[in-house]
């Protein structure tokens, strides 16, 4: 009786209030998303309503670095997309080369290897080159586009004299094994400690030497440091470390070649953890740019205290220790300065060469660091599970939007162009900024809306058809729960049926 005496209006009126309330529902939603970066359902839901279903929500733990993360982003005065050498660059003719042999495929872009070619052109030329014709010929050489045309050159300088440039570029492009390189490098050391000590007696004689020692100097700690790196791709590692070392006390200014990068993996490979935290004790300062190597090794180092005993469903029910809540702290950490770093521990998305420069924060760099540093993370029990369980936790902390950054200065925007040109997009899809995905409910809200808005506008248009599909919609709806009352109505007394319906 009471669906009979509905009229067509009261169908139009009531669908249209459901469509103006859901649209409501869905413009606040989606002013409180844009603002903070969540739902307010999804947030009401995991903060009040969860707790009292016994819930506990620990994929989020309270940050209590903020303090030290605005004097991070005070201090913080590095260019956006200020491109860096990578410090663990592999050799082209070794590594690279070999590669190309066995895949044909280029694992450097054009622009990488114009990025090296200005490098080797700062570092290891001067203006008074053209005094001495076997560097006047090396000058010639880096600028020289031809791979065999550099390496002809190089030999060419050689023949004229002991050059130390033209055994890197050597060592560099035409050596085929790892052994050959070091062989070649070894020369190069002769002439090159040769050259720096000449120069430097007569460094402050004038501008002229003083631009040759700086050369000098440059050409020197590239052998050295190319040498240690010979000895740890060949097993020495100790040898590695004590060279790293050694070059790290003879020129401890030269912190821009990130020489302790290298001393870091070469540490993690001998599993000498204690030196490692003393290393990253005196690079990991909030003056000191931050690098994906810094941040992930400091995150690795404190996972490996709780990583092996956490259990995800052992924590929900105890909550986090300090310590682990230390660890998943420094994992967030890592993840805000870098999070493409994650999906290549985890072996989520697949690695490629790391290019010779490399952006960080960017793709790049990501790529460069789990290039070197998956084997370390593997290593350490349960800290890959560790990082799997906590670091998408991560973006539910990072301000929204982006620009207002959070330990860090805000994450570049111009990340995803520059990694375009830096890796090899023929075979490898570049990773961009995971961007927050809209919630559950701001999608249930919108598709509410619409349906609503659409049943209003059938129901204006057809308002006796809407009502007979209303009525059969609520006939069949309640069914089954008419079905059951004639069911009971059956079995009860009649006298008692009746007593219970009256009251």
């Amino acid at each position: 009786m009471f669906l009979n005496t509905l009229t067509p209006k009261f169908y139009v009126a009531l669908t249209g209030t459901s469509s103006l309330i859901s649209g409501l529902i869905l413009i606040f939603e989606w002013w409180y998303f844009r603002k903070y970066g969540t739902s307010f359902i999804e947030q009401v839901s995991v903060s009040h309503l969860r707790p009292l279903l016994g819930g506990v929500d620990n994929s989020s733990p309270t940050n209590s670095n903020t303090s030290n993360g605005d004097a991070d982003s005070n201090r913080q005065s590095v260019s956006e997309c200020k491109v860096w050498r990578n410090p663990l660059n592999l050799f082209r003719g070794a590594e690279y080369n070999r590669y190309t042999w066995v895949t044909g495929r280029e694992p450097l872009t054009y622009y990488d290897m114009n990025l090296s070619a200005q490098d080797h052109q700062t570092f290891f030329t001067c203006d008074s080159d053209h005094l001495r014709p076997a560097d006047a010929i090396m000058q010639k050489a880096w600028r020289e586009r031809n791979p065999q045309a550099r390496i002809s050159a190089a030999h060419q300088s050689l023949e004229l004299e002991d050059c130390a440039t033209a055994s890197i570029l050597l060592a560099e492009e035409e050596a085929t094994t790892i052994v050959e390189a070091e062989k070649l490098f070894k020369q190069a050391l002769k002439a090159g400690e040769g050259c720096y000590r000449r120069s430097q007696q007569l460094q402050h004689h004038g501008a002229q030497y003083e631009a040759q020692h700086r050369r000098d100097t440059n050409v020197l700690v590239y052998i050295k440091r190319r040498l240690a790196m010979c000895s740890r791709k060949l097993g020495r590692t100790r040898e590695a470390v004590k060279m790293l070392r050694d070059l790290m006390k003879e020129f401890p200014l030269l912190s821009m070649f990130n020489i302790h990068e290298n001393l870091l993996e070469s540490l993690l490979e001998l599993q000498n953890y204690a030196d490692v935290q003393a290393v990253l004790a005196k690079y990991d300062d909030i003056s000191l740019p931050k690098s994906a190597t810094i941040c992930y090794t400091a995150a690795l180092l404190k996972a490996r205290a709780v990583s092996d005993k956490f259990s995800p469903e052992a924590a929900s029910r105890r909550g986090l220790s300090t310590a682990e809540m230390n660890a998943v702290e420094a994992i967030h950490r890592a993840v805000e300065f870098n999070p493409h770093v994650p999906k290549y521990l985890l072996e989520m998305k697949s690695l490629i060469l790391p290019p010779e420069h490399i952006l960080k924060r960017g793709d790049s760099e990501a790529i460069a660091y789990a290039f070197f540093h998956l084997q370390h993370w593997k290593r350490v029990e349960g800290a890959l599970n560790l990082l799997h369980c906590t670091w998408e936790g991560t973006f539910r902390m990072i301000p929204y939007p982006l620009e207002k950054g959070h330990l860090f200065y805000p994450y570049p925007i111009c990340t995803e162009t520059a990694d375009r040109e830096l890796l090899p997009t023929v075979f490898h899809e570049v990773s961009v900024y995971p961007k927050k995905e809209l919630p559950f409910f701001i999608l249930f809200t919108a598709g509410l809306c619409s349906f609503t808005a659409m049943l209003a506008l059938l129901t204006h248009q057809f308002p006796e058809l809407m009502g007979v599909f209303a009525k059969a919609f609520l006939s069949t709806l309640f069914a089954p729960l008419n079905f059951i009352m004639e069911k009971v109505e059956s079995i009860l007394p009649s006298s008692l049926w009746h007593q219970l319906t009256r009251i």
